[in-house]
């Protein structure tokens, strides 16, 4: 297991940005996939992004795609999330999480999870 907490959340004005960081604890983050998901009230939590233990390779979910960049930083423990030209609709708690399946969309497949960050954007 590892322990991962979000920060970087937000009120933000549409057209804005926003960078989330998810901090891991744990000797075994460079050997793991990470990913992003958000949940908005009364909404299922939904993927985000996702990347791959050695960061060459990412996932985006299509509503996210060209204005979202994951990153990571293996020697700092460290996940981000560059949000940009968000939009209403990103509102969400949005949640980090770790995985041994790289690049994997399905939230069933990661065994540890942050606390959230609340993102909201305003129109």
């Amino acid at each position: 297991q590892v322990q991962l907490v979000e920060s970087g959340g937000g009120l933000v004005q549409a057209g804005g940005s926003l960078r989330l960081s998810c901090a891991a604890s744990g000797r075994t983050f460079s050997s793991l996939g990470m990913g992003w998901f958000r949940q908005a009230p009364g909404k299922e939590r939904e993927f985000v992004s996702a990347i791959i233990w050695s960061g060459i390779t990412t996932y985006y979910a299509d509503s996210v795609k060209g204005r979202f960049t994951i990153s990571r930083d293996n020697a700092k423990n460290t996940v981000y999330l560059q949000m940009s030209s968000l939009k209403p609709e990103d509102t969400a708690v949005y949640y980090c999480a770790a995985t041994q399946y790289s690049g994997n969309r399905y939230a069933e497949n990661y065994h540890s999870w942050g606390q959230g960050t609340q993102v909201t954007v305003s129109s």
